[in-house]
C-alpha cells in the first residue's frame, strides 16, 4: 500500500467528507423548515384574495319602431359592448315575433344596449336614441303602426328616469312640440328570435330595402335635419 494513502492528511480529509455527508440532509431539512411558513402564507393569501372584478357594465332599453333599424346606430357607438333585439313592456311570457306583431301582448319591439359606463354615458345613449326615432309620432314609428312599434325609454331605476325625463324635456324644447315618446319602468326583456339579431349585417340588401321603403331616413331628416 502506498505511504501516501496512509498519511494523516488523507485520513483527516476522509473524516471531514464523511461528516459533511451526514450534515447535508440535516441542512436540507433546516432549509425546508425555514421556507415552509412563507410558502404556507403565500398559499393562504391566494386563497383569501378576492377575485378580480370584471369591468363594470350597464344596460339601457329603448323602443324605436322596428328593432332592426335601432341596432346599427348603437353598434357604431364607442363604449357599446352589445345590442340585443327583443320584446318588453308586455304581459305575455316568452312572446314570439308573431304574437308581438299582432299588437295584442302589450310588448314593444325594443333594443337592449349593454355598455361600458366608463366609456359612454347614458346621456349619450339617449342622444343617439332621439336622433333615430320620430318622437312626435304617437301611433307607431314610420311605416310600422301600433303600440308594438311605439317609441319608449324603459328606465331601470330612479337615476335613469331622472336623466330620461330631463332629456325628454330638452327634446321638446328643441323641437318646439310635445314629445309622444313614453318613459316606462323596465320590465322583463325577452330576446327576439335569432334571425332578428344583427339583421342589418345578415341581410344588408333586404334591410336597406325595408329601411328605404318604410321612409325612415326621410322622416328622420324632416324631424332632425341633415345632422348625423
Amino acid at each position: 500500500m502506498s505511504t501516501l494513502l496512509q498519511s494523516p492528511f488523507i485520513e483527516t480529509a476522509t473524516s471531514a467528507l464523511a461528516a459533511l455527508a451526514h450534515l447535508l440532509p440535516l441542512s436540507a431539512l433546516l432549509l425546508a423548515a425555514l421556507l415552509l411558513p412563507a410558502t404556507a402564507r403565500a398559499a393562504q393569501d391566494d386563497a383569501v384574495a378576492p377575485p378580480r372584478q370584471a369591468a363594470a357594465t350597464a344596460t339601457a332599453v329603448f323602443a324605436g319602431g322596428c328593432f332592426w333599424c335601432m341596432e346599427k346606430p348603437f353598434d357604431q357607438l364607442d363604449g357599446v359592448l352589445e345590442t340585443t333585439s327583443g320584446y318588453t313592456g308586455g304581459n305575455v311570457d316568452s312572446p314570439t315575433y308573431k304574437q308581438v306583431s299582432s299588437g295584442l301582448t302589450g310588448h314593444a319591439e325594443a333594443l337592449r344596449v349593454t355598455y361600458d359606463p366608463a366609456r359612454v354615458t347614458y346621456e349619450t345613449l339617449l342622444d343617439v336614441f332621439w336622433r333615430n326615432v320620430d318622437p312626435l309620432d304617437a301611433g307607431g314609428q314610420f311605416c310600422d303602426r301600433g303600440s308594438q312599434y311605439r317609441s319608449a325609454i324603459f328606465v331601470a331605476d330612479a337615476a335613469q328616469r331622472e336623466v330620461a325625463e330631463a332629456s325628454k324635456k330638452a327634446t321638446e324644447a328643441r323641437l318646439g312640440k310635445p314629445v309622444a315618446t313614453g318613459i316606462e319602468d323596465a320590465s322583463t326583456f325577452w330576446p327576439a328570435e335569432e334571425y332578428h339579431q344583427d339583421y342589418y349585417r345578415k341581410n344588408p340588401i333586404r334591410y336597406a330595402y325595408y329601411r328605404t321603403g318604410c321612409g325612415r331616413d326621410k322622416r328622420l331628416e324632416q324631424v332632425w335635419g341633415a345632422e348625423k
